[in-house]
């Protein structure tokens, strides 16, 4: 029997760039409110644990397109390409007949075989593209914009939405630049939270002094911001703790405002969605591709295996399946998310996807095989701006184990300068803030040698090489 459009769901896949899930108030955020993402999450359903497998935006998309493990796809550091020939959910979909199109930030290459492949239409920012009045490139042609980037990629998205054939179902990557750095507001929101001061994280005076000296020597505290990113100096009678947090309330403040953006933004989509009547047959997800440093262990930026770096928002909508209000507190990855949109496609399980659907998860059943630990690899290493030793690591959900191997191994765009190899083990139950190293400590000599077990068993499941002797 020929499938219908009614009988196959539309795919609405909404995803910004380095947007934490603790800046999302249906997570509990303390710094600000998001209505219109909460909404998704109350009409839906929120996934408490997703995590990247690499915290850098194009290995992350790269994961998201082809549901692999980078050392799979190619795209290890941000300096590598995604090559279209190899297979992509969207190229799956779109020869069984769904209508395809990806619109915003792209960033995986551009020309010859690094342009978007399995998409009908596609207008993309070249690399990080520019908040204000950004170029696209519109099937390989550019084109300059007058406007906010938020607004004008959603301009896009429901123009393209509204002019589908209505008699096939859809499947649409709006993929935002916000918010990203250097986090340039809109004049809607420019003012926002003026007058007040956005709380400290409770690690903000974080002193590293269990940890390793990866997390010492990185170049991503507060401090490090510039006056791009706050948008001028500090006062010059300020005291050196009383200019770092000055700089916090620059950058958050303005982080913020690009997120209020986004989720009026999304207000739109959702809109549209119930005035054209397809609400119901929509699958809506609004995710990140990466989490994000919010001031926590006194940082910005991600790239490390700590949580609010690993942990991305997942909030799904879909009346039709998913029952409202729920939470799931199940292990997902990025590499998931391809096999679980061909699986509501109708379409098989590519063979070459390393990821598993997670419908019946979004259904409220957890099969009894899913899994329990996850495996992470960070492999650019001290790229000269941010200086993030490379490493690899499991999470479980009771520890998390990490090695810095601390070696370039040809990856493009690290520095070939070694450092001394060292481990990190966290007991996420006890110290749910990874403050305290206690990979040396006797009374968890069992634990480091079961997880070393099940760090070797993930890194041969995921066809990855271990470092580590």
């Amino acid at each position: 029997m020929e499938r219908t459009s009614k009988q196959r769901p539309n795919i609405l896949f909404i995803m910004s760039d380095d947007h934490a899930s603790h800046a999302i108030s249906a997570y509990n955020s303390k710094v600000n409110q998001t209505p219109n993402l909460d909404r998704i999450a109350e009409e839906g359903i929120r996934f408490d644990n997703c995590f990247c497998t690499n915290s850098i935006c194009a290995p992350s998309r790269a994961a998201i397109l082809t549901g692999t493990y980078n050392h799979i796809n190619g795209v290890k550091t941000l300096g590598d390409d995604l090559d279209g020939r190899q297979v992509t959910f969207p190229k799956l979909l779109q020869a069984d007949g769904y209508q395809t199109a990806m619109i915003g930030k792209w960033h995986l290459g551009h020309g010859g075989h690094y342009d978007p492949t399995g998409f009908d239409y596609w207008n993309v920012l070249p690399d990080q593209g520019d908040y204000h009045d950004p170029v696209f490139i519109e099937h390989g042609e550019r084109k300059p914009y007058k406007g906010y980037v938020t607004d004008i990629i959603t301009d896009l998205s429901l123009d393209w939405i509204t002019e589908r054939d209505p008699s096939r179902p859809f499947m649409l990557m709006c993929h935002h630049k916000a918010p990203h750095r250097p986090w340039e507001p809109d004049g809607k929101h420019q003012h926002l939270f003026e007058g007040i001061d956005i709380p400290e994280p409770t690690t903000f005076n974080d002193d590293y002094a269990t940890r390793s000296q990866a997390a010492v020597n990185a170049k991503m505290r507060i401090d490090d911001l510039n006056e791009v990113d706050t948008k001028g100096a500090p006062p010059q009678d300020l005291t050196a703790e009383e200019v770092r947090r000055w700089k916090y309330q620059r950058y958050m403040k303005d982080y913020l405002r690009c997120i209020a953006s986004i989720d009026d933004n999304v207000g739109r989509m959702l809109d549209y969605l119930d005035q054209a009547g397809i609400a119901d047959n929509t699958i809506v997800i609004y995710t990140s591709d990466q989490g994000f440093f919010l001031g926590d262990h006194g940082w910005f930026d991600k790239r490390f295996m700590y949580e609010e770096s690993l942990r991305m928002p997942f909030l799904v909508r879909y009346p039709k399946e998913i029952q409202p209000n729920l939470v799931n507190d199940d292990m997902i990855l990025n590499i998931d998310f391809a096999p679980t949109f061909l699986d509501y496609a109708g379409l098989p399980i590519h063979e070459r996807m390393q990821g598993r659907s997670i419908r019946s998860l979004l259904n409220g059943t957890t099969p009894s095989d899913w899994r329990t630990s996850m495996y992470y690899r960070y492999w650019m290493h001290l790229d000269g701006c941010h200086e993030v030793y490379s490493h690899y690591g499991l999470r479980t959900h009771d520890y998390k184990l990490i090695y810095y191997y601390a070696q370039a191994l040809g990856t493009t765009d690290s520095r070939d300068e070694s450092k001394p190899p060292e481990w990190e083990l966290f007991d996420l139950r006890n110290d749910p803030y990874e403050l305290n190293n206690v990979y040396s400590s006797p009374a968890y000599k069992e634990q480091v040698k079961e997880l070393n077990k099940q760090l070797e068993q993930l890194i041969h499941e995921a066809q990855d090489e271990p470092v580590h002797a």
